[in-house]
């Protein structure tokens, strides 16, 4: 899975890399902790212009038909296996996706005791987008929409195999477009080149999103 991960290039470096026109107004700050049901930054497609955006969306999808939104934390990934056919993604997978810009992610190795943190991301140094999905959802007593999303994960390379059994599904700068305008099937949705990553022990601060700031990933 997928459950923490850091932003910490600026909104208008991510604009420029990925194509968004500028000025953009994000109105969201960098962040070295970012945690389930938080506003977190997306890139999405304008489906008539084309155009792509930078917008801010809580992190935990809600279904449009869901009754109320406490179901939000069980959906902050959506599994490639079942994607297309969940009820909470299926609508989703085929008509609103979004990338999820992304410095590194956090993932926690199992058999030791505590589990211990690690902050993985490229070689390069460079950001990199997470497949993501998005829904619409307004409360019966209101007219205001609320957009949420979701991350894709996959089974982990032979890389992210050492740490946890599943990974965020990574996507390439070739399929950015193709998975934003629904011509990409689940055929983008594969493991990242493990020959690019990079990964290492990280404080166990990083449990707590309450601590967010660079000493996080130091290496330990």
């Amino acid at each position: 899975m997928c459950g923490r991960y850091r932003r910490t290039s600026a909104d208008e470096e991510i604009a420029k890399r990925y194509h968004i026109p500028i000025p953009i107004q994000s109105d969201l700050p960098i962040s070295w902790n970012i945690a389930p049901s938080q506003p977190v930054l997306t890139i999405r497609r304008n489906p008539e212009t084309g155009i792509r955006t930078l917008d801010a969306l809580k992190w935990g999808l809600i279904p449009s038909w869901a009754k109320d939104a406490k179901n939000g934390y069980k959906t902050i990934n959506a599994r490639v296996e079942t994607v297309e056919k969940s009820a909470s993604y299926r609508a989703a997978f085929k008509k609103r996706r979004c990338l999820i810009p992304v410095d590194s992610f956090y993932e926690w190795k199992a058999g030791i005791a505590p589990k211990q943190p690690f902050s993985i991301g490229m070689k390069s140094g460079e950001p990199f987008v997470f497949a993501g999905l998005w829904e619409g959802w307004k409360p019966k007593d209101s007219d205001e929409w609320l957009r949420t999303c979701t991350i894709v994960t996959c089974e982990s390379n032979e890389f992210c195999l050492a740490i946890h059994t599943r990974m965020p599904v990574i996507l390439p700068e070739s399929v950015h477009e193709a998975w934003l305008n629904g011509s990409a099937g689940k055929q983008v949705l594969v493991p990242f080149i493990a020959e690019e990553m990079v990964a290492h022990p990280i404080s166990m601060r990083v449990n707590s999103p309450r601590n967010n700031d660079r000493a996080i990933i130091d290496p330990v």
